[in-house]
C-alpha cells in the first residue's frame, strides 16, 4: 500500500476523533457508559465515511518471463521417408539442448496436407502444403516472438507457393534441408493436357512435357498407349540447353467406353527416380453431342462468359443466335439459353413449346418482364421494380442434382429489376438474392421441372463477373464451368427420372482422393436424407455411405491400386446402380529426387532466417543461442487492488450510525 494512503488514513482516524470528542466530550458533563457507546457509533461511522471517500488501494507487481517460442515444423510426408532416421536424430538433439530448452518455449509440429501437433512421425502423408502450416502457425503465434526451424526437402504438391508466402510472414524461419541434395540426372513427365471427353469416330488431342534433369544430350523415346495397345512413339532430344520438349498428337476414338492412356518416357541408364516416367489419365469415349443455342438482340459479355463455360465440356456446342434467325437454325437445338428475351422471342417460345424443350430464361435491365409473362406458362414474375444490384446466397438444400463443390464467396452482384416470382409445378431455388445484406426469399436461380421439359430461370445480368470472381478466388475457372455445366446437363437430361444417381470419377491418381457419391429421392421426388444406402465393392466388401449436405458418399481413400467395380444399393427396396473404377499407383510425392535446398534458402532469406544441413546442426544450435533477437523478455505486471469492499463498510456506517440513534432515542437524548 501506497503511504501516502496510509498517511490519509490516519488523518481521518485523527479527524474522525476529534469530531467526536467535539460532539460528544467538549464542554460537556460525563454521562457515563452511554456517551461512550455513543462516540464509539459515531467514530465507526465518520472514520467509515473517509474510509470509502480514500478508498485505499494495494499494489501487487508480479515480474515474468516470456521465452520466444521455437517452433519446431517438421515435414511428415512420404518424400522425406528415407531420412527417417536422420530427421529424429536431429529433432531430438536441437530440442534436448540445454541452452535452447533455458532460452526458448519449444513447440513441435508436423505437417503434411494439415498442421498437426507432433506425436509420432509415420511419414504416410501424400501432399505437402509448406504455405499452410506456415500460415497456422502464424494464427497461432501472432502476439508473441516466434521463429520457426523448418525441417523439410522443400518439395511442395499443394498450396501456395511458400517462398513467396515467406514475406507475409512477421517471424524468421530456419530451414534446414533435409535429404539429399545431389542433382541426379532424371527424366520425368508433367503438364499433361487432356479432354475428358471425345466423340466416337473423331481424332482427340492429347499433350504433355518431358523435361531432363542433367548435363548431357540425350535422346530419349516416348510413347502413348491405348488400354494396354501402343498407339504413339517418338524419338525427343533432350540437353542441358533443351530441358523440356512438348509432345502434341491426336488420337482416334474407336469404340465407346472409358479409355486408359498411359505416357511413357524412355528410363536413363543411372536414373535414380522412375516413379515420374509416367503419367496415366482417363479419356471417355461418348456418341453423341449436345447442342446449344444462346439466343439474344444484345451483346453482352455475359454471352461469351456463358460460351466458354459450357463448351469446357467437349460434349456440347454452342451457337449464338438472334431471335429473327429463323426454324431451321433452331431445329437442331436440345438446349435453348434465352437472353433478356423481348417481344422479338416471340416466335422462339412457342418453337420451344412446340417441341418440348429445356430452357434457360436469363432475365436482366432490358428484358420485357410483361412480355416473358404472357408468353410462357412456368413462371410469373412481378413487374414494376427499379433496377437494383442483387447478391447471390446460395441454397444448401437445394437437391435436384448435386451443387456441394460450388461456392459463391465474393461474387459481385447482378443486375435485376424483378419483383417476386411464382412458379408453376415442381420447382426448387439453389441461388437466393440477397440486397444490402437482407436475405430474401426471392429466387436468383431457380429450376422447375415440367412434364417432359425443364426450365431455369436466372434473374440478373452480370454473370461474366462471376467466372472472373472464380479465378480470382481459386486461380482457375473451374467453381464456374462446373456450376454452369451441371445446370447445362439438368437441362439436356429429359428422360424419366431416377430416384438414385451415382458420380466418380473412372480413374483415380492415388487412393486419397477415390470416392463414390449418390443421390435418392423418396416417391415424391424429395431427396431423402434418412434412406440406407450401401456400397458393394467387387461383390465382397461392404461400405455404408454416409450423408454429406445433400449427397451420400462413400470414403474410398484406403483402397490400395487395382480395378474395381461397386454396387449401390438402397435398403429395402429394388434401386440399385453400379459401375467401376481405376486406382491407380501414384504418388505425387515420390516424383521428387532431390532437396530443393534452393526454394529454402529464398524462403529464409526473405524471413531474416538462414539455411542449414543436418551436418550443420551445431551451426544452427550456436546461431540460435547467441542472436540477441531471441532474448527471453522480461515483463512486470501491476495489479492494483482495493483493500476494502465498499458493501461491507457500508454496511457499517449504516449498522453504527442505527446503534448510535436507537441508544439515543432508549435513553431519551436528542
Amino acid at each position: 500500500m501506497q503511504l501516502q494512503s496510509i498517511l490519509f488514513l490516519i488523518l481521518a482516524a485523527l479527524v474522525a476523533l476529534a469530531i467526536v470528542g467535539f460532539q460528544y466530550f467538549y464542554k460537556k458533563e460525563k454521562g457515563g457508559k452511554t456517551i461512550v457507546y455513543l462516540s464509539f457509533f459515531r467514530f465507526i461511522a465518520l472514520f467509515g465515511l473517509f474510509v470509502l471517500l480514500i478508498n485505499p488501494k494495494l499494489t501487487k507487481k508480479s515480474i515474468t518471463v516470456e521465452k520466444t517460442n521455437l517452433v519446431v515444423l517438421v515435414d511428415n510426408s512420404s518424400s522425406v521417408r528415407e531420412s527417417k532416421n536422420l530427421l529424429e536424430t536431429s529433432i531430438e538433439e536441437i530440442t534436448s539442448n540445454s541452452g535452447i530448452q533455458e532460452k526458448f518455449a519449444i513447440q513441435e509440429y508436423s505437417f503434411g496436407e494439415d498442421l498437426q501437433a507432433l506425436d509420432s512421425l509415420n511419414f504416410q502423408e501424400k501432399n505437402t502444403d509448406i504455405s499452410k502450416a506456415l500460415s497456422a502457425i502464424s494464427d497461432i503465434y501472432n502476439t508473441t516472438n516466434t521463429v520457426v526451424l523448418l525441417l523439410s526437402d522443400g518439395n511442395q504438391t499443394i498450396g501456395d507457393d511458400y517462398e513467396f508466402y515467406g514475406s507475409r510472414l512477421k517471424y524468421p524461419v530456419y530451414p534446414m534441408a533435409i535429404g539429399d541434395t545431389t542433382k541426379y540426372e532424371d527424366v520425368f513427365i508433367h503438364q499433361v493436357n487432356s479432354n475428358k471427353y471425345a466423340f466416337l469416330k473423331n481424332k482427340f488431342p492429347i499433350e504433355f512435357f518431358v523435361s531432363y534433369q542433367g548435363l548431357e544430350n540425350k535422346t530419349i523415346p516416348v510413347g502413348i498407349s491405348m488400354d494396354g495397345k501402343e498407339v504413339f512413339t517418338k524419338q525427343v532430344q533432350v540437353s542441358a540447353a533443351q530441358k523440356s520438349q512438348k509432345i502434341s498428337t491426336f488420337l482416334e476414338a474407336n469404340s465407346v467406353g472409358v479409355k486408359t492412356i498411359r505416357l511413357s518416357a524412355g528410363i536413363l541408364a543411372n536414373e535414380k527416380n522412375t516413379a515420374n516416367n509416367s503419367k496415366t489419365v482417363a479419356v471417355e469415349v461418348i456418341d453423341e453431342k449436345t447442342n446449344i443455342a444462346i439466343i439474344s438482340n444484345i451483346s453482352h459479355p455475359d454471352i461469351g462468359a456463358l460460351k466458354k463455360a459450357i463448351e469446357c465440356n467437349e460434349q456440347r456446342a454452342v451457337s449464338i443466335l438472334k431471335p429473327k434467325d429463323g426454324i431451321l437454325d433452331l431445329d437442331k437445338i436440345d438446349i435453348f439459353i434465352l437472353y433478356q428475351p423481348d417481344i422479338s422471342f416471340k416466335e422462339v417460345f412457342t418453337f420451344i413449346q412446340n417441341k418440348n424443350a429445356s430452357a434457360l430464361v436469363i432475365e436482366g435491365p432490358k428484358t420485357d418482364l410483361n412480355f416473358l409473362n404472357t408468353v410462357q406458362k412456368s413462371f410469373q414474375i412481378e413487374t414494376g421494380y427499379p433496377i437494383q444490384e442483387v447478391f447471390p446466397t446460395k441454397n444448401e438444400s437445394f437437391s435436384f442434382y448435386d451443387t456441394s463443390d460450388f461456392k459463391v464467396d465474393n461474387f459481385p452482384p447482378l443486375l435485376t429489376k424483378s419483383g417476386s416470382i411464382s412458379f408453376l409445378g415442381v420447382n426448387q431455388t439453389l441461388l437466393q438474392m440477397q440486397i444490402r445484406g437482407v436475405d430474401l426469399e426471392n429466387p436468383l436461380l431457380a429450376v422447375s421441372d415440367g412434364e417432359g421439359s425443364k426450365t431455369a430461370l436466372f434473374l440478373g445480368e452480370g454473370i461474366w463477373k462471376w467466372r472472373l470472381q472464380s479465378y480470382r478466388n481459386e486461380g482457375s475457372f473451374e467453381n464456374f464451368d462446373q456450376f454452369i455445366g451441371q445446370l447445362v446437363l439438368y437441362l439436356s437430361d429429359n428422360k424419366n427420372k431416377t430416384r438414385l444417381t451415382v458420380s466418380f470419377e473412372p480413374i483415380y491418381e492415388g487412393s486419397s482422393a477415390a470416392k463414390v457419391t449418390a443421390s435418392y429421392f423418396d416417391e415424391t421426388f424429395v431427396f431423402d436424407a434418412n434412406a440406407a444406402l450401401v456400397l458393394t465393392l467387387n461383390n465382397s466388401k461392404e461400405i455404408p455411405m454416409l450423408v454429406k449436405g445433400s449427397n451420400y458418399e462413400a470414403d474410398l481413400s484406403g483402397l490400395t491400386p487395382g480395378d474395381y467395380s461397386f454396387v449401390v444399393k438402397v435398403s429395402n427396396t429394388n434401386l440399385s446402380k453400379s459401375g467401376s473404377f481405376k486406382i491407380i499407383d501414384f504418388d505425387i510425392e515420390q516424383q521428387f529426387n532431390a532437396t530443393n535446398y534452393n526454394k529454402l534458402e529464398r524462403l529464409a532469406k526473405v524471413t531474416d532466417g538462414k539455411l542449414f544441413y543436418p551436418t550443420q546442426r551445431s551451426a544452427l544450435l550456436a546461431e540460435l543461442n547467441s542472436n540477441l533477437s531471441f532474448l527471453p523478455v522480461q515483463k512486470s505486471n501491476e495489479n492494483v487492488v482495493s483493500l476494502i469492499d465498499f458493501r461491507i463498510v457500508l454496511m457499517l456506517i449504516i449498522l453504527a450510525l442505527s446503534a448510535e440513534w436507537f441508544i439515543r432515542k432508549f435513553n431519551g437524548l436528542t
